[in-house]
């Protein structure tokens, strides 16, 4: 039976006492960090640096190499490595025979190797993959937060160095979808929430990890003490970079990533894990406020850039059409401007997939013609749920850490997609809870015999989608019969708002505003004659995935005597 969780006891029973309550909106930054990029470009120095003098064009010439000894540098009988790919950020060359490469590059390029399959590139020592070089001679423009360094002249030879490594068809990667703590306090909820209970359970399986995008929450000092809180999960771990990642102060969007390149170097690129081809994309156009206009403020729209486009063009032309190609980004792709063209790329291609996050949300979407996706099968986009859920926001637990229940009903969590050659499949798991724990149902603790006909029970199974299959009975004898799937806001969350709204309102932020699901579910507790005796039974509920796994969960739930009696409303349970 689904226990009432700690942090609907804890929600209770401060709002029974009548506990102080301190709430702020769910999706407002720390005090004193910048603000929302549509609410203010914060902080901007009153008198920006200009940006970087026009580029000037030379080539740049390098190595990708077998680093035998692996230490990142190329000694004497360690020999270059063939057909290696390499760009600059538009263009994609392979390297000859010798393992040299040349690309042109400007004052402000990113060199970086495309990773290919069995072989590795160093990892710092907070996991992070080193795969680029930033060729910025006069460094990045001033900002509030750091940003690149003078490089100075462009080096003689830019070398990538390259260990082999073992990668099979079959391999799991642990995705993240937004973490983003505003202060350390929310890397510590991080840290207890997720990433402890991932090392102390330490069957995961995965060989490596990513986060896709909002990394941080506008305070880019963040990206420290998380980059080290990550680094204890012992993966290869990559990263997106979001809406809430950039400088907010950078006069365009070509600036607006310099801190990133500071922490995690090119804001875009790919790489080769066994079979896959990954495409981390940065789809989050930047545009400043008007400094002419007092009023005007910074916003940002989803959209990749002349420039990134054509990287992603040679990238896949580059790519073998039967490979498995995974596009990883933030902003989903149907907000993206150039996604007419992205999809026709891969229309043309038996296999992809595309994964992003950014609604705290979870959502699976199969675009067909309808959505400008022309190929025979529809594409599947996974806009993925959140570490932070709902921005940490809802009651504290008894750990002190909030509830964070996202707006569809889904509690935070992650994913870890096993891919097996062009196959993959993508499991979700809860925060802090068993892997079967895959749904909640919600139905009366009481309900008379005579109206179980009448009375629904209504199951959030977080991970469904319009190709799940979800069914119900009642009592251990009874049939299973098929629910429906319905768009309507989940009745739990529903419950903690209208708590929220009460007269004692518990402490925390608030929840954001319910959305309607889409993926809840709901029949009838009964149908036909076959009603269980008066006493004490289990609804029993089954979904099956689209990938052809079955969960199964259940609720206790008193059945009365009597005929009379109106359907009782359902009652929160689950999360």
């Amino acid at each position: 039976m689904r226990m009432v969780p700690p942090a609907a006891l804890a929600l209770a029973l401060m709002a029974a006492l009548g506990l102080a309550q301190a709430q702020q909106a769910p999706n407002a930054p720390a005090p004193g960090a910048p603000k929302n990029p549509t609410e203010a470009v914060v902080p901007a120095d009153a008198s920006p640096s200009p940006a970087p003098a026009a580029p000037v064009g030379q080539a740049a010439t390098g190595l990708v190499f077998h680093d035998r000894d692996g230490d990142g540098v190329r000694d004497e009988g360690e020999p270059g490595l063939p057909g290696v790919r390499v760009s600059n950020g538009r263009d994609v060359v392979r390297t000859d025979d010798s393992g040299r490469y040349t690309l042109p590059v400007d004052d402000d390029t990113m060199l970086f190797v495309i990773k290919p399959r069995n072989w590795m590139t160093p990892v710092d020592g907070e996991q992070l993959p080193k795969f680029s070089y930033n060729h910025k001679p006069g460094g990045s423009p001033k900002t509030h937060f750091p940003g690149v360094a003078p490089t100075g002249p462009l080096p003689a030879s830019v070398d990538f160095a390259l260990v082999p490594r073992e990668e099979p068809d079959s391999f799991k990667l642990l995705l993240f979808g937004d973490t983003q703590p505003r202060d350390v306090k929310e890397v510590e909820y991080i840290t207890h929430d997720v990433i402890e209970p991932l090392i102390a359970a330490g069957k995961h399986g995965a060989v490596l990890g990513m986060t896709l995008g909002d990394v941080v929450f506008n305070d880019l000092s963040v990206f420290e003490p998380l980059k080290q809180s990550i680094a204890l999960l012992g993966l290869p771990w990559y990263n997106v970079l979001g809406n809430h990642d950039m400088n907010f102060d950078a006069a365009d969007d070509r600036y607006s990533d310099e801190t990133w390149e500071h922490y995690f170097g090119p804001p875009y690129y790919s790489f080769d894990h066994g079979p896959v081809h990954f495409v981390v994309l940065d789809d989050v156009i930047w545009v400043a406020a008007d400094p002419n206009d007092k009023k005007s403020k910074g916003k940002y729209h989803g959209g990749l850039g002349a420039r990134q486009m054509e990287f992603l063009r040679n990238d896949l032309a580059n790519t073998p059409k039967d490979q498995l190609v995974v596009l990883t980004m933030h902003i989903p792709i149907t907000e993206v401007e150039e996604r007419r063209e992205i999809f026709k790329l891969l229309a043309e291609r038996p296999h992809s997939l595309s994964i992003s996050a950014h609604l705290h949300q979870q959502q699976h979407r199969f675009l067909g013609p309808e959505d400008g996706f022309s190929a025979e099968n529809p594409h599947h986009h996974l806009v993925h749920g959140t570490v932070c859920g709902s921005w940490w926001s809802g009651a504290p637990d008894e750990n002190g850490i909030p509830n964070a229940t996202m707006s569809d009903g889904a509690p935070n969590g992650y994913s870890i997609v096993t891919f097996d050659g062009p196959k993959y499949d993508v499991e979700f798991h809860a925060a802090r809870r068993p892997a079967d724990h895959q749904m909640n149902i919600h139905a009366p603790e009481e309900v008379a015999s005579g109206a179980l006909a009448e009375t629904d029970a209504i199951v959030n199974v977080f991970a469904g989608n319009e190709k799940s299959t979800v069914e119900i009975r009642l009592g251990d004898s009874g049939e299973w019969r098929p629910m429906e799937q319905v768009r309507e806001a989940d009745p739990y969350y529903l419950a903690m708002k209208k708590l929220e709204e009460g007269p004692n309102p518990p402490p925390g932020r608030k929840l954001p505003n319910p959305a309607k699901s889409t993926h809840l579910w709901k029949a009838r507790l009964a149908a036909g004659a076959e009603v269980p005796a008066p006493g004490t039974h289990l609804i029993h509920v089954r979904a099956t995935d689209m990938f052809g796994k079955t969960f199964e969960d259940r609720r206790a739930v008193r059945i009365a005597g009597g005929s009379d009696s109106a359907p009782a409303q359902p009652a929160a349970a689950g999360n």
